[in-house]
């Protein structure tokens, strides 16, 4: 079980931790990159040569590229490493893959789509066909309430002997999880397998199983795929399921419905808690919403079924707030639903992202769009020119009115594959574009610091846009705009400070960034100070 902190606690901690993060000099990085000309043919060649050299690594977003270029004889040559990777799918029987080769094909309107084996429809259908939770399998109607806890193993994960002072001690993780077919497919958290998958864990990790109905048998079982970004892992088990849980939907469930949570607190199989629905919508994941529950769970519930009054999987367990009783987490069933043909598919699962941040817009008292306020420099949207400003409105033939609407699309589409986006531009002036989908790196915001400019990174980092004022120094700016609610604006700064950004430094993983800024406070009457900010290098606010 992991204990959940608010960015708020995090930041908090950095007067006393930051002699624990490494240093990093204030300067703008040497290569920030710029956009294309595609009027210059030294531009245009310089481009071609780039693509070409993709094709091998990557052939989909070669073709994405090229078609930006709009360069015939690129495309074309494009367009046969991209049938060869998709039929080498195919002859794999590597359906997930197949699709998000198709799809792409399709939203780039390329001809090839047409010539293909499989359509995207009938691909759609036979990724889906053996998919563990989605393809219709279930147990017969339970009767009892034990019926559901005999769908539910406890996790092991037997990491040796470690050795603290000279003495031995047993090494273990314990979580929960549940059955989602027959053959011996299982659902849990992520973090109760991490040690197994993390390059960078060392030493001894096997993984078992505990059937409800047999806790002494600890049964061998392996990782098939795993989601370290919305916590969820699928692991398979040579048994023959006793029950199997259906998948129902979150948003059947609203504040004050019951729920019941199964798992294995700190050890005890065959366990079962039950309260309500505390709230819906908590942003503790960088992806999306999760729901708050009150049912008790502790350490060992990690990974378990969180339940309505029919049985079905509404939310998986996977934190609680340990020392605060009756605060705990549990992830929706729609992000399981969404994620399993890709852990299905095996191994870490990548989620997709434009190179945006930005928050939904409202427009006279209504959700209007999502609005772009920042782009990285060479990422897909900054090579599909989308600049801050653009409201998205539309992705993937779905209308989006709210960053939530974004993210839910972001989920269901795979990593590099291309979808279409519509947006306004001005009042009135809508624009389509073909988007490649990259892979989300770890930490964004570490991405964005190191490859763009600081007066333009600490838009989406600390919610402050800086305007150099020294060509002497580059350390003095103004700041130009504050992101209502972001770290800048909660720390008290406003536009038109002068300020100094004396130290940047980056904790070991760089997921936690600090910064000392000496200020000038215009509200504040121009009151002096350094003041110390921190923010998490991810948030919900990439896209």
């Amino acid at each position: 079980m992991k204990n959940i902190y608010s960015l708020k606690k995090i930041i908090s901690l950095f007067a006393i931790s930051f002699l624990f993060f490494s240093c990093s000099s204030v300067h703008d990085p040497k290569d920030v990159y710029s956009d294309i000309d595609y009027t210059q043919e030294d531009a245009r060649k310089e481009e071609r040569k780039r693509i070409l050299d993709l094709l091998e690594k990557n052939p989909v977003q070669a073709l994405w590229r090229a078609c930006l270029l709009a360069d015939k004889e690129t495309i074309s040559d494009c367009e046969k490493s991209v049938e060869e990777e998709f039929n080498k799918a195919v002859q794999k029987s590597d359906w997930y893959n197949a699709r998000r080769i198709q799809k792409s094909l399709v939203t780039l309107d390329s001809p090839l789509s047409e010539k293909l084996s499989k359509s995207l429809s009938e691909l759609e259908s036979l990724s889906m066909k053996n998919v563990p939770g989605l393809n219709g399998e279930k147990s017969a109607e339970a009767k009892k309430v034990s019926s559901y806890i005999s769908g539910t193993v406890t996790i092991w994960v037997d990491k040796g002997i470690r050795v603290e002072r000279g003495m031995g001690f047993a090494d273990r993780v314990i979580g929960s999880g549940f059955f989602i077919s027959k053959d011996g497919y299982i659902v849990t958290n992520h973090h109760v397998i991490s040690d197994l998958v993390d390059k960078k864990s060392e030493g001894y990790s096997r993984l078992y199983i505990k059937l409800a109905e047999d806790s002494d048998t600890r049964i061998p079982a392996k990782v098939i795929g795993y989601d370290p970004q919305i916590d969820l892992a699928l692991l398979k088990t040579e048994v023959d399921a006793p029950y199997i849980f259906s998948l129902g939907s979150s948003s059947d469930l609203d504040v004050g419905d019951k729920i019941y949570a199964i798992g294995s607190p700190v050890g005890l199989e065959r366990t079962l808690t039950s309260g309500i629905v505390s709230a819906t919508d908590r942003k503790l994941f960088t992806l999306g919403s999760v729901m708050q529950i009150d049912a008790a769970v502790n350490s060992g519930n990690s990974g378990g079924p969180c339940i309505d009054e029919k049985g079905r999987v509404q939310a998986i367990v996977f934190a609680g707030i340990l020392q605060y009783e009756g605060l705990n987490f549990a992830i929706p069933v729609e992000y399981l639903k969404q994620t399993l043909p890709a852990l299905y598919a095996g191994g870490k699962v990548s989620h997709a992202w434009l190179g945006c941040y930005g928050h939904t817009k409202k427009e006279f008292g209504k959700e209007a769009g999502l609005e772009v306020q920042y782009v990285f420099p060479g990422a897909s949207a900054s090579r599909s020119r989308i600049v801050p400003g653009d409201l998205i409105v539309e992705a993937d033939g779905q209308k989006i009115t709210t960053l939530e609407d974004m993210q839910a699309v972001l989920m269901r589409n795979m990593a590099k594959s291309v979808i279409k986006i519509k947006y306004r531009r001005g009042d009135s002036d809508f624009h389509d574009a073909d988007i490649y989908l990259g892979a989300r790196p770890e930490h964004p915001g570490y991405n964005i610091y190191k490859g763009d400019i600081i007066a333009k990174s600490f838009v989406p980092i600390f919610g402050m846009k800086l305007l150099p004022v020294s060509t002497s120094s580059s350390k003095k700016y103004s700041i130009e705009q504050i992101i209502k609610g972001s770290v800048a604006d909660e720390s008290g700064f406003s536009e038109n400070d002068p300020v100094e950004i004396r130290n940047v430094k980056l904790n070991d993983d760089n997921s936690i960034i600090y910064a000392e800024i000496y200020a000038h406070y215009r509200k504040k009457g121009y009151l002096e100070g350094v003041v110390a900010i921190g923010a998490q290098l991810d948030s919900p606010y990439y896209f």
